[in-house]
């Protein structure tokens, strides 16, 4: 029993000598960027009545969505970032970002009115 059964997966007890526990693995293995569903939107909540552009919904590590966030930067000349899983870039850029990551090949929803 030298295996690890702290992230075993939907196993409680087994008499079985034999049993081998399943895994749960922390490997994410990344999504082509034009499988991935992307939504953009608009969010002024907490943001004292600024604008702010979200993108939800991107798969993959923190590195290649700081890239992504890095390129939308550039392409709108504002400023922003990648925190809490979301892209977010400031000001209503929602077009334009939308057009961008539909150029790279993503499939984008645009949210809210």
């Amino acid at each position: 029993m030298g295996k690890s059964k702290k992230n075993s997966v939907n196993v409680v007890y087994s008499t079985n000598p034999n049993f081998e526990f399943e895994v749960d693995s922390d490997d994410e293995t990344p999504i082509p960027f034009n499988l991935q569903k992307l939504y953009v939107s608009i969010d002024r909540k907490n943001r004292g009545g600024k604008s702010v552009t979200l993108v939800e919904g991107f798969i993959g590590n923190d590195e290649d969505a700081k890239d992504l966030a890095k390129k939308l930067k550039q392409l709108c000349g504002v400023g922003g970032g990648f925190k809490n899983s979301e892209i977010y870039i400031q000001g209503d850029q929602k077009n334009k970002v939308a057009s961008f990551l539909q150029k790279l090949g993503a499939v984008v929803k645009l949210k809210g009115g």
